[in-house]
């Protein structure tokens, strides 16, 4: 797939990264000669330097032939034109913008980008994706990571494996023998830094990160059978009242009125501005990285600090503060892959990659096939997929016995009818269905050819 990436930053890099290394032609544009250089000094793609937006910058990136431009630049309306000059000058079949104001994403707005209006295919919002993955974290404070799919009936969930987690040590299978009522699949295990796909006589040790598909309304106990029983957080301070932590805040004001909430805001006027949209949030304004200001905010009694800020040293250093000042959990916003262990280091509970987000929504796109949503997990190793089996899916019809799945696949549930299936030996997918399954790296080009229709179905 030949590929045109509009912003060579953070979130471009990591998109480029990530298809580059699948053997996707690419080419970045961006007006910084050095974050060119960068990136085509690391990672195997052509580098333009210049405007995304202009026709002769695209044109030099291919735009002729390409099959996609995905456009992340940090300005909406260089999004929005690039998007626009590659499809009515170059017939780009897909098209990718990044939309970070708020205004251009309200519902009165919705029909903006259609072909009738602003020729986008898919528009990321990834401010209001990491506010997503912020409220899905606070509700399920046990879960180490946590996605939904299938209409919000199935979820993932990555759970520790903690000292008093009751099933260690306890065969795969026995727990479905265990717990014949419990929607939920051990797919894969991420122990010492490798990750495999579970197997049924596979075991869990202490220190294993286990990843769980489940029905959506078995997660807490799902999350309680691993010995996770955390109480959601009822005292809430959040570190920085940008476009996530005004999501954040206004979304648990709506939905859990009961949630006591305070943010710390650096910048004074967008602290009277936050004070004036939110309704029952206390909003202070100072640094996170001020002791007397984590007093104020009786950070001491607080049930959860989450860090949002667009900096991820405040982020590390505000939630690690908050913790040593008695801060009962902490969650901190990290851009930077790198700062991913020296969070875990320094007492930090949990942590978000935007960036992770916001490639696994690219993903979701550029893979083959009946390909609903893609998640991407440790860094690329895997990725948790839903697709749509069509009549001339390979999978279609067959007990799950006699099914040759590859090595690096794990089915984790169906959807179908509105019910969800948990697979065993006997189950045999039908036409329609959706199935969430666990795919390595490896095993994902499968995949796709699995559930990509057949030059037969016509």
């Amino acid at each position: 797939m030949k590929v045109i990436i509009c912003g060579a930053g953070q979130v471009g890099y990591g998109i480029a990264e990530r298809l580059s290394q699948e053997d996707n032609d690419v080419s970045v544009i961006d007006t910084s000669a050095s974050l060119v250089a960068h990136i085509t000094e690391t990672l195997d793609v052509r580098g333009y330097v210049g405007h995304g937006a202009h026709p002769d910058m695209l044109a030099k990136a291919g735009a002729d032939d390409a099959d996609m431009i995905i456009a992340v630049t940090l300005y909406d309306e260089v999004n929005i034109v690039a998007c626009e000059v590659a499809h009515a000058l170059f017939n780009v079949p897909t098209k990718i913008a990044r939309i970070r104001a708020q205004n251009y994403m309200r519902p009165e707005y919705a029909d903006l980008f259609s072909r009738e209006h602003i020729s986008i295919d898919v528009t990321i919002s990834p401010e209001i994706e990491v506010g997503k993955m912020v409220l899905r974290r606070i509700s399920f404070p046990g879960a180490t990571d946590i996605v939904r799919f299938a209409e919000d009936h199935i979820a993932m969930v990555a759970i520790e494996c903690m000292e008093d987690c009751p099933v260690l040590n306890t065969p795969l299978h026995q727990l479905s023998q265990l717990f014949p009522d419990l929607m939920a699949t051990v797919t894969a295990i991420y122990r010492n830094g490798r990750l495999h796909v579970a197997q049924s006589n596979d075991q869990l040790l202490v220190g294993d990160l286990a990843y769980v598909i489940c029905q959506r309304d078995h997660t807490r106990r799902t999350l309680g059978l691993f010995g996770h029983d955390e109480q959601e957080a009822g005292r809430i301070v959040i570190a920085g009242g940008g476009n996530i932590g005004q999501y954040v805040a206004r979304t648990i004001e709506k939905m859990q009125p009961r949630t006591r909430i305070k943010i710390i805001e650096s910048d004074r006027e967008r602290a009277v501005a936050i004070s004036e949209r939110l309704k029952s949030t206390i909003v202070l304004h100072g640094s996170a990285l001020d002791q007397a200001i984590l007093q104020q905010a009786d950070i001491q009694e607080a049930d959860l600090m989450v860090t949002l800020t667009n900096n991820d040293q405040i982020n590390i250093l505000g939630a690690a503060m908050a913790k040593r000042m008695g801060c009962r959990s902490t969650m901190a916003l990290i851009n930077n892959p790198g700062f991913q262990e020296l969070a875990t280091g320094v007492g930090i509970d949990a942590h978000i990659n935007p960036r992770a987000v916001t490639i696994s929504r690219v993903l979701q796109h550029v893979r083959k096939g009946r390909i609903l949503s893609v998640y991407a997990v440790q860094k690329g190793m895997a990725e948790v997929i839903e697709a749509e089996a069509l009549e001339t899916s390979p999978l279609v019809g067959r007990p799950f016995r006699d099914l040759d799945l590859p090595p690096g696949l794990r089915i984790g549930a169906i959807y179908r009818d509105k019910a969800v299936i948990r697979p065993n030996g006997e189950t045999r997918i039908k036409a329609k269905d959706r199935v969430v399954m666990f795919a390595t790296a490896d095993a994902v080009r499968v995949v796709e050819q699995m559930f990509r229709v057949s030059i037969q179905y016509f």
